[in-house]
């Protein structure tokens, strides 16, 4: 499991013209998910990303967390994080998950945050959507599990 995080100052997820997720300050999660992932992965992320301090106190350094500044998250699918680019010029995606394998994790991870006490939105799984974002800092992290 492979997440891109981002702190955003807002961000919403559009699909076909209509605004489906929307949240402010906080952050929005690329969440990539591949064959053999499980709930323990999940887990594990959903913990890190909302314990990680990456939000500036008064004295502008990273020691505030999610929770601390009562932010939000944006998940959005994204199976194109398990693209492999070492051959060729089209991307593989033979290492991501599924649809059905997929989803099934996606929203167990969306549950687990919603389990934290987080306000979370998502994107539309497996649909073609726009993200518009402005993001913080910026500040972009890779986690693996």
């Amino acid at each position: 499991m492979r997440i891109l995080v981002q702190r955003v100052k807002e961000a919403k997820v559009l699909v076909n013209g209509q605004i489906i997720g929307q949240i402010g300050k906080g952050i929005l999660v690329f969440l990539g998910i591949a064959r053999g992932d499980n709930i323990t992965q999940a887990e594990w992320l959903v913990k890190k990303v909302c314990s990680l301090r990456i939000f500036a106190d008064k004295n502008s350094e990273f020691n505030l967390s999610l929770k601390e500044i009562g932010g939000e998250i944006l998940v959005v699918s994204q199976f194109t994080l398990y693209g492999d680019c070492r051959k060729g010029r089209r991307p593989s995606f033979d290492q991501a998950a599924p649809p059905p394998e997929a989803l099934l994790l996606y929203e167990s991870f969306i549950k687990l945050i919603k389990q934290q006490g987080i306000k979370v939105a998502t994107g539309k799984f497996g649909a073609l959507m726009q993200v518009h974002l402005i993001n913080d800092g910026p500040v972009t992290l890779i986690l693996e599990r």
